[in-house]
């Protein structure tokens, strides 16, 4: 490594010395080279004294690097949002927060030479000019500072006098979850150097620290050349770890642990209360509520010791009929997670889902699509069934291997998609019962089986349905009800303690399976394998995976570290309310169509009973796996 950064925090300095620290921040571009000068010189002097001088060489390219992180320098004034920054922002230390969605390639850039005066012999350096296209501008006289002026007008080069630079530009965006309704977010370039180049990629969520300026855009015939805004990197940290920026107070963890003190002897009844949180505004729909949550909450991923991993994030596809709520819920889940990019599979245009290569000032860069700045989130795609071919072909890789290999214009890399994408499509045409899913959506099968669930929202003709929901659209008494009771967590979770929930327990509990729990689902995958009408695309190793998923999943919904056989049959409801399966239970029934009981737990005993009386068909399945006390809970 040539360039060695040196991190100062601008904290300390302004406690130590304000005066400097003022300087610094208001004049970066005269200051920092003289604090890399100092840092040169106290190596030099460290160096002097130290007696084993051999182990320990002196480094010559040493760049301070000021760090603002917990300095006045986070207020809104300078650290503003990317369509924020105006002219006043020039000048000054500045602090911008974006997701990398361009990052081009290494390049290696003049950062100064040196001249000689003809008449004078002076010695000066001569540093290009970044708004000019890094253009050498020579000074009009001789810049020497003597007693008499030399004012000479001829200078020539020192050879071997130029010193070159690492440089990388790359583009940020503003984060989406940030702006109003309407809003188009900013973005802004942004060039590294030294020791700051190839540490990101796109799709990464970084704050930057550099100086702003501005460069001539380039000469187009019969377009106005104007100024376009630059920031000029001096420190910049990876924030991927730390995107979730949701605060969670002891106080709020305290209502958690008493919320589930009061529902110890009725666990479902207390899950269900959560679940009425999710999309109030949509009558019903219980499974597919259920399913949302246990996406959003997710299971553990799993690395074996030879390195391969098995993700922990479930996918989610609806597959329904117009205005059955599809898109409701694919806004109410971005809502709730912390990361959330929304598109559309026909509106995706330019990088699309996954990534592309685009030309940028005569070379080829990669710029990330929605999967990739969706990493560590979730990615709602509505009209999933409109992707184009060739975020089809990626896909697959991405929802499965939760990465992106590129290979385009002679850029091969991989890139991270850690995000769970939740799809929603309208069948073509009637949907056919009698019709595999893929006739009816046209996907493909293996596309479908990345899906941990799929749901089909069918909107037959029943009255007694259609009454229900009639009565809850028109009647105002609903309304009033929910308000009266707007602070009791046993009737309506609100958005904002809902979504400190499910980041709480995703990060807070990694649930272990019980015995009981793996010989349920061993037992029901067994039975599936053997079923003569199965979805042979879903009744593979894949499917066995989704079932502890969502088992996992449920576990953490349930405040737990232990997956009990109450997740396992909560995991294989969800499983048989998708529609890729053969159903075993017959009283799963249209997801459109499933409500909310009165008594949960009493009802998910008959629904536990009649799965373990099917899985008793199983040779091996006998009373000694503990399972002969059906309704002992």
């Amino acid at each position: 490594m040539l360039h060695y950064p040196l991190i100062i925090d601008f904290a300390e300095l302004l406690d130590s010395d304000p005066a400097l620290a003022h300087l610094l921040f208001s004049q970066p571009t005269e200051f920092l080279p003289l604090f890399d000068e100092a840092a040169r010189l106290a190596q030099s002097i460290v160096w002097e004294s130290c007696k084993d001088q051999e182990s320990a060489m002196p480094k010559e390219l040493v760049h301070v690097r000021v760090n603002v992180s917990g300095s006045p320098l986070e207020s809104p004034e300078t650290f503003p949002s990317i369509g924020s920054v105006r002219v006043k922002h020039r000048g000054i230390l500045l602090t911008l927060k974006g997701t990398v969605i361009r990052s081009g390639g290494i390049k290696m850039i003049e950062g100064e030479r040196e001249y000689e005066c003809k008449k004078c012999k002076h010695l000066f350096k001569v540093y290009p000019e970044i708004e000019t296209g890094n253009a050498i501008r020579l000074p009009a006289s001789c810049p020497s500072k003597r007693d008499k002026t030399c004012e000479g007008t001829r200078f020539q080069f020192v050879e071997g006098s130029i010193v070159c630079h690492d440089y990388q530009e790359i583009k940020i965006q503003e984060n989406t979850q940030v702006l109003g309704v309407g809003s188009i977010p900013r973005s802004i370039p942004v060039v590294l150097k030294d020791d700051l180049v190839d540490i990101i990629k796109a799709g990464d969520d970084i704050i930057v620290t550099g100086v702003l300026t501005a460069k001539w855009s380039p000469d187009l015939r019969d377009v106005r050349c104007n100024l376009d805004p630059v920031l000029i990197a001096n420190y910049l940290r990876r924030t991927n770890k730390l995107k979730s920026g949701i605060d969670i107070p002891e106080d709020a963890i305290k209502k958690f642990e008493q919320f589930w003190s009061e529902f110890k002897d009725m666990p479902l009844k207390g899950r269900n209360a959560i679940l009425r949180g999710i999309c109030p505004q949509v009558f019903g729909l219980f499974t597919v509520k259920l399913a949302v949550a246990l996406t959003l909450i997710g299971g553990v991923q799993h690395i074996d010791a030879s390195g391969t991993k098995v993700r922990g994030e479930s996918h989610l596809l609806l597959v329904g009929d117009p205005g059955t709520g599809k898109s409701q819920f694919l806004k109410f889940a971005a809502k709730l997670s912390n990361r959330s990019v929304i598109t559309t599979g026909l509106g995706s245009t330019s990088a699309g889902l996954t990534v592309t290569a685009v030309k940028d000032g005569g070379e080829w860069v990669l710029e990330a699509g929605a999967l990739v700045l969706a990493d560590g989130g979730i990615c709602c795609i509505d009209e999933f069934d409109s992707m184009r071919e060739h975020d089809r072909a990626t896909i697959h890789e991405a929802m499965e291997q939760q990465t992106i290999s590129v290979a385009k214009a002679g850029l091969v890399t991989t890139l991270s998609t850690r995000t769970i994408v939740f799809g929603a499509t309208n069948p073509k045409g009637q949907y056919d019962p009698y019709q595999s899913l893929s006739v009816n959506t046209t996907l493909s099968g293996p596309l479908l089986s990345r899906f941990d669930i799929v749901l089909v929202l069918l909107d037959t003709k029943n009255p007694e349905w259609d009454k229900i929901v009639s009565s809850h659209i028109l009647y105002e008494q609903d309304d009033v009800d929910s308000d009266k009771n707007a602070g009791d967590l046993r009737y309506v979770w609100p958005l904002p303690l809902l979504r400190r929930y499910i980041h709480y327990v995703k990060g807070h509990f990694q649930p272990s399976l019980s015995k009981e729990a793996e010989r349920v689902m061993s037992k029901y995958y067994q039975l599936q394998r053997r079923s003569g009408t199965q979805n042979a695309a879903r009744t593979t190793v894949r499917m066995l995976e989704s079932l502890i998923r969502l088992a996992q999943a449920h576990a953490r919904l349930m405040f737990r570290n232990e997956v009990t056989r109450l997740d396992a049959i909560a995991a294989i409801l969800c499983i048989e309310a998708s529609m890729t399966t053969s159903a075993i239970v017959d009283s799963v029934g249209n997801a459109l169509h499933s409500n909310f009981t009165e008594n949960p737990d009493q009802e998910f005993s008959k629904q536990e009973k009649l799965i373990l009386e099917k899985l008793r068909s199983i040779d091996e399945f006998t009373n000694a796996d503990g399972l002969e006390d059906l309704g002992s809970r």
